[in-house]
């Protein structure tokens, strides 16, 4: 690997150690009562604490340090004085920003004892995030990482978000190249070791059709049918990848 990789991937780990450990932070406090703004408070603080800053705040607008994403909300959830009740599911997003590099990963969580169907959602989710995961290495074709989580969705009779998707990332929050979670195995351009890029599918229990609120960030499933979603941050590399936002718990 050359020195500008090798660099990007050492900027990128850091900045990925610290929004992982945010999260893992998260887990300790989630239970009802909770609201959303005592979790981005506790995001705010802790990317403080250790050298970095909250990329989401003030980026182009968001008015907080996360993004709290409650059942029928798909993305870009805006913390407040909501109250999480027994068997909410919430996605928490957060990136840090570190020397001059991001680190971008969300994460689902339980409210207390969730409905089986809201565990069999975050469950596959998660578990298509990890086979497109599996899969990357150079050369790979973008079109496969949208094929290997469309399959496994679909399989188990879910949908997959279209209007948002995984992005380049490094210097800038968002770069090239677009990561689609849907799509034809080899087709798109084929991916380059030294790429950094987030994977982060949003599925749905129902519809994959979404629509923005008045607040112009909050994203929800039309038909108001559960939604989940996870993200890593990963590097390529040419025998595989490596994910910059692994959970130390």
């Amino acid at each position: 690997m050359n020195t500008d990789i090798q660099e990007s991937f050492e900027k990128t780990r850091i900045a990925g150690s610290i929004a992982a450990a945010a999260l893992d932070e998260v887990q300790k406090i989630v239970k009802p009562g909770i609201t959303t703004d005592s979790i981005d408070k506790l995001c705010y603080e802790f990317i403080n604490d250790h050298g970095a800053f909250s990329a989401p705040l003030f980026y182009r607008g968001f008015p907080k340090s996360c993004c709290t994403s409650v059942n029928h909300v798909v993305c870009h959830g805006v913390p407040s004085e909501k109250v999480l009740s027994e068997g909410d599911i919430i996605n928490v997003d957060v990136t840090a920003y570190k020397d001059g590099w991001h680190g971008d990963t969300s994460r689902m969580f339980e409210i207390g004892n969730i409905p089986i169907k809201a565990k069999k959602l975050i469950q596959t989710t998660y578990q298509s995030l990890m086979k497109a995961i599996e899969i990357l290495k150079e050369n790979v074709h973008l079109g496969d990482i949208g094929s290997v989580i469309q399959e496994h969705v679909e399989a188990e009779g879910y949908s997959v978000v279209q209007d948002f998707c995984g992005h380049g990332i490094g210097k800038a929050f968002h770069e090239e190249p677009t990561i689609l979670h849907y799509g034809k195995k080899g087709t798109g351009e084929k991916i380059k070791t030294g790429m950094i890029f987030t994977i982060e599918p949003m599925i749905n229990i129902g519809n994959y059709e979404t629509k923005i609120l008045n607040d112009g960030w909050t994203a929800v499933t039309k038909d108001k049918s559960l939604s989940a979603q996870f993200e890593h941050t990963v590097g390529i590399t040419k025998e595989g990848c490596e994910v910059f936002t692994r959970s130390n718990i």
